[in-house]
């Protein structure tokens, strides 16, 4: 269930392709940009390969604005991603992302991408309604409030957020800082810098 050597196979500008054949809407290409940084951390933190897990964070919801329902998504992905030859580890990891998929999150990978999923996507949101509309106006203790405020960005799961940290066994505010710490420097390329 490792992560083999077939990275070979595997180059960003071919996921970043395969990305943009499949999205349109900027606002999951900014959602797949921000998962891949999250990743790309989390590998460091986990002894993981940040270029590969970077990859899966990247790729994880590619196949969604062409098939969002649960009985597509990310089935019809994975499907794509096999044809590609992208490896069983690789495409087990997208699916163990989707809690109905009956896939269970067992590499820190899966448990990594589950905890980063909802929480960009959250994350994102906050820094959206922020004065300057960038990350590095975001804090914790304000991210802490609106995960509290059932109206704000309601699409976002708060119990998968609660639940992703604590499979990673970290404290709820620990993984909020460290992925916001992981989203600041590609806040440019996601729209949410100062200005």
């Amino acid at each position: 269930m490792g992560e083999p050597s077939a990275r070979g196979r595997m180059t960003r500008d071919d996921a970043w392709t395969l990305l943009r054949e499949y999205t349109t809407k900027p606002g999951l290409i900014t959602h797949a940009l921000a998962v891949e940084a999250a990743l790309r951390a989390y590998a460091g933190k986990l002894g993981g390969d940040p270029d590969t897990w970077g990859l899966v964070g990247l790729l994880h919801d590619f196949d969604y604005e062409r098939w969002p329902t649960p009985e597509d998504h990310p089935f019809r992905g994975v499907e794509i991603l096999a044809a590609r030859g992208y490896p069983a580890w690789f495409r087990r990891a997208i699916l163990s992302h989707a809690g109905y998929s009956g896939v269970a999150r067992e590499s820190s990978l899966e448990q990594a991408l589950f905890a980063c999923d909802e929480l960009c996507g959250f994350l994102v949101a906050c820094a959206l309604v922020a004065p300057d509309r960038s990350l590095e106006s975001v804090r914790v203790e304000s991210v802490r409030r609106k995960l509290k405020s059932k109206g704000f960005a309601a699409s976002v799961s708060r119990d998968d957020i609660a639940h992703g940290a604590a499979a990673l066994g970290v404290d709820l505010d620990e993984h909020i800082a460290f992925v916001l710490d992981a989203l600041r420097p590609v806040g440019p390329e996601l729209g949410l810098a100062p200005r």
